[in-house]
């Protein structure tokens, strides 16, 4: 017969301060998570990644702009559970515990994002933890109106950023990692509008473009951006060598090896080292991570498993993958971009930065699953690609009165360097960074 214990210990190695919280301490946004209740939790507003214990029952909950994971660990006086952000963390607690034969990485367990998860009377064996939704936005809801949905989308990603510069040191710098793509683009005006409307003095303001070996197609994309809205002055570029770019050390740093996101992740790294190395007290950056998740803009063809009926069809597909209950779904990970963000949050945690990226609020992302995708697109593709840079357009000109320039979609690790470049950055193949991932602790 299983021998049941409860959790005789919960380690919470989570930094309480990188919760971007408003309203309320986040003390009582741990106690909310403790009462189990999803409505609840969903009246939180911001980004947090948090666990609290009640009795014999572990609940954690967390957005996608945080990572939390967790970790059992198995003593004689009862099972010990282990939070953190970082596998790394986890593995260093339990050597030093002497508990380090129990541990492999694909042993951890990510929180997905959106999730009460909620662990009980855990011993052996142990029992899966539940998942309850505290996310559930409706799914084409809004009226087929490009104008109407660009003004209440951009307007909802606008207010993220005003709140976010009304609780951060007033006199503070603030960064935009800027490509002059549509969602960094947007981010950067509706900064620079937020700034104004707020009496705060822009000259805070920066646009961050990286150049690796001097020179990348964002560069010349960024210029060409801040010149048709007459601030080009703001563009600060980034040059680092093309062995800023290190594939290992971004593997390390994210802790992750599916491919296009390691690359993104080396390109970040290398770009927040940099600006770290010019302004060692900057901290507070925004950039336009989630803007292609939302808007579903990314290039079906290069999946075999997808279709655009599988994207239209599937709420919050690209945010969370194909979902909690799905074969597909990877307990270490999770999926879509709440295994994806520790591109963005990895390297700038790394680095020392705080880093907002608007996109992934819940209110963003609520008015972009109400969009009436299969009737704006007729279930084509192209016009599936095109819907973002008209949307986003459309709601930018609503809310700072001025015409945003659309540029052709483009990777940030490719765009941040020549084409001719890519190879040398990036010479091994994709298929072996799970090779090295795992020899972090072979």
């Amino acid at each position: 017969m299983p021998t049941v214990q409860p959790i005789s210990r919960v380690v919470d190695l989570l930094d309480a301060s990188r919760n971007l919280i408003y309203g309320m301490p986040v003390a009582e946004a741990r106690t909310i998570v403790g009462g189990g209740n999803p409505s609840e939790i969903a009246a939180i507003d911001g980004h947090f990644a948090l666990v609290a214990q009640d009795g014999i029952t572990v609940r954690m909950a967390r957005t996608i702009g945080k990572l939390m994971r967790y970790f059992l660990a198995k003593r004689n006086d009862g099972p010990i559970l282990i939070v953190s952000d970082r596998i790394d963390a986890i593995h260093t607690w339990l050597r030093r515990e002497g508990l380090a034969d129990q541990f492999h990485p694909s042993y951890t367990r990510m929180v997905p994002a959106h999730y009460l998860v909620e662990l009980r009377l855990i011993g052996c064996p142990d029992p899966n933890p539940t998942y309850r939704r505290f996310f559930a936005p409706s799914h084409e809801a809004l009226p087929h109106d490009p104008n109407t949905i660009g003004e209440r989308y951009v307007r909802a990603v606008y207010h993220q950023i005003a709140n976010w510069l009304q609780f951060i040191p007033k006199q503070a710098p603030v960064g935009v990692c800027f490509s002059g793509g549509i969602d960094s683009g947007s981010v950067f005006m509706l900064t620079y509008h937020a700034m104004q409307n707020l009496g705060m003095n822009p000259a805070r303001l920066k646009a961050f473009t990286l150049a690796v070996n001097g020179a990348a197609q964002d560069l010349r994309q960024a210029r060409e951006f801040l010149r048709a809205v007459d601030l080009e002055l703001f563009l600060e570029t980034i040059d680092v060598p093309a062995g800023a770019v290190d594939t290992r050390e971004a593997i390390r740093v994210m802790e992750d090896y599916h491919p296009l996101d390691v690359q993104a992740a080396a390109v970040n790294l290398a770009l927040l080292r940099e600006i770290r190395r010019h302004y060692p007290d900057w901290k507070y950056l925004l950039d336009g991570d989630g803007g292609d998740e939302n808007l579903k803009d990314y290039p079906i063809e290069e999946n075999p498993e997808l279709t655009i009926r599988s994207v239209l069809n599937n709420r919050l597909f690209y945010q969370e993958g194909w979902g909690v209950d799905s074969v597909k779904h990877s307990l270490t990970y999770s999926g879509g971009q709440s295994r994806g963000y520790a591109r963005c949050y990895a390297p700038a945690v790394e680095s020392g930065f705080s880093v907002l990226s608007p996109y992934t609020a819940r209110s963003v992302i609520e008015i972009a699953e109400a969009i009436p995708f299969i009737e704006l697109t007729g279930w084509r593709e192209d016009r599936l690609y095109h819907l973002k840079g008209d949307i986003v357009s459309r709601g930018t000109k609503a809310v700072t009165g001025i015409d945003m320039p659309v540029f052709e979609k483009r990777r940030f690790q490719h765009g941040a360097m020549e084409p001719a470049t890519i190879a040398e950055v990036f010479p091994e193949p994709p298929q072996s960074y799970r090779k090295m991932f795992h020899a972090l602790y072979a």
